[in-house]
């Protein structure tokens, strides 16, 4: 890593130019030489974000390159919720309905045989 803002920007800034200049050459996403150009850029971005960050305290506003697999673990842990908070996101539209509420509610309807009603 490159503890100097301006020298990372300067890798990072190569390694966007060589990423185009790969991808604008090939065809295949999964191509070697496109996915050993994305981890450069990978590399390249988060190295500037520390850099930026160590001498600014300040953070790019960008999340970064990330994997699919990441995003799902994202997903999972936006339903979690401890039984003590609850918030509207956490909850259905349907939900929000009192039983009053609903129109045209069924009754429950006997089974065959069931004398009882």
């Amino acid at each position: 890593m490159t503890a100097d803002p301006r020298a990372a920007l300067t890798s990072l800034v190569a390694a966007l130019e060589r990423h185009l200049e790969v991808a604008s050459s090939r065809r295949d996403p999964d191509d070697p030489a496109v996915v050993s150009a994305a981890e450069e850029l990978t590399d390249a971005f988060f190295d500037y974000d520390e850099a930026l960050f160590e001498a600014t305290r300040v953070t790019t506003p960008l999340d970064g390159p990330y994997d699919e697999d990441d995003d799902d673990d994202e997903d999972d842990d936006e339903d979690d919720f401890d039984d003590d908070e609850v918030d509207e996101d956490d909850l259905d539209d349907d939900e929000d309905i009192e039983g009053d509420e609903i129109e045209g509610e069924l009754e429950p309807q006997p089974t065959p045989g069931d004398v009882s009603r």
